[in-house]
């Protein structure tokens, strides 16, 4: 049963979120108090430092040798069902195809955990929100978003795809091709063809792997990682100057994101004069 008490600690952890995110949008589009080239340094620096070290705080916190097998069955389950279902959808409709599934799947299964989920999470589950948003953001950053980058590069591999064309024989002649030789020139392109689909495949991870590499937000997640399985299998404790340093960028970063987030509102809703 949801009491009065349970709505109102989710709206006072949730409403300061959208008064930060209204407040970037007419701060940029009516009182004009940024330039666009001070909001790109304004995203830079959320890209950058604000969201990979909130991650990493985040990460970092979560007991990797004591995660709940339950919620890690839970989580691949749903993302499994989802993906089966918007790919029934696709089948059936005949249309859309692996946008649909991309966009299907980041609305459904894959909700802006880190900015929204950490207050939203603490006011709903209280104490066990320090041991359930570790585990669920941890597995975003691991695992989800990097599949869906790959969805990602796949879907714009996929126009480019080409298929072998084979002209047909030629009946004008007298000289027929044997059915040797058809068979043994259609082998030769289906092997070409496995080939280039090979290449191809490579290509997207290796474009894949050059954005992950160029990503602040995957060094924060795999530092998190390896720190967390120091801390919690040899009890080693950061310095209190770095810990709180990580500390007051953390607490800026949320509302930094949410800045960020209402600047682009901007883009998304844009105010006719």
């Amino acid at each position: 049963m949801i009491s009065l008490a349970d709505v109102y600690h989710v709206v006072t952890a949730t409403v300061p979120l959208y008064v930060t995110m209204f407040l970037a949008y007419i701060s940029v589009k009516w009182w004009k108090l940024f330039t666009p080239e001070q909001c790109s340094g304004i995203n830079k620096f959320v890209a950058n430092f604000s969201v990979p070290i909130l991650s990493f705080q985040v990460i970092s916190s979560n007991n990797i040798y004591k995660m709940s097998l339950k919620l890690v069955y839970a989580d691949v389950v749903q993302k499994l069902l989802a993906f089966l279902v918007f790919t029934a959808i696709i089948r059936i409709k005949d249309r859309g195809g692996l946008k649909w599934i991309i966009t299907g799947l980041s609305l459904s299964t894959l909700p802006n955990t880190l900015i929204l989920g950490i207050p939203l999470m603490k006011a709903m589950y209280r104490d066990e929100a320090s041991l359930l948003l570790p585990q669920i953001i941890f597995l975003q950053s691991m695992v989800w978003y990097n599949l869906l980058l790959f969805l990602h590069e796949l879907d714009a591999a996929i126009p480019a795809r080409t298929m072998p064309v084979v002209a047909p024989p030629s009946q004008d002649t007298g000289d027929s091709e044997t059915s040797l030789e058809i068979q043994s020139k259609e082998e030769e392109e289906e092997a070409e063809h496995r080939t280039q689909s090979k290449t191809r495949m490579l290509l997207i991870l290796m474009k894949v792997g050059n954005k992950l590499i160029i990503n602040p937000n995957t060094y924060a997640t795999f530092i998190g990682l390896i720190w967390a399985s120091i801390h919690f299998r040899w009890g080693v404790d950061m310095p209190d100057v770095v810990n709180q340093s990580i500390e007051i960028l953390a607490s800026g970063g949320l509302g930094m994101a949410t800045f960020s987030l209402g600047k682009r509102m901007d883009q998304l809703f844009p105010v006719r004069n």
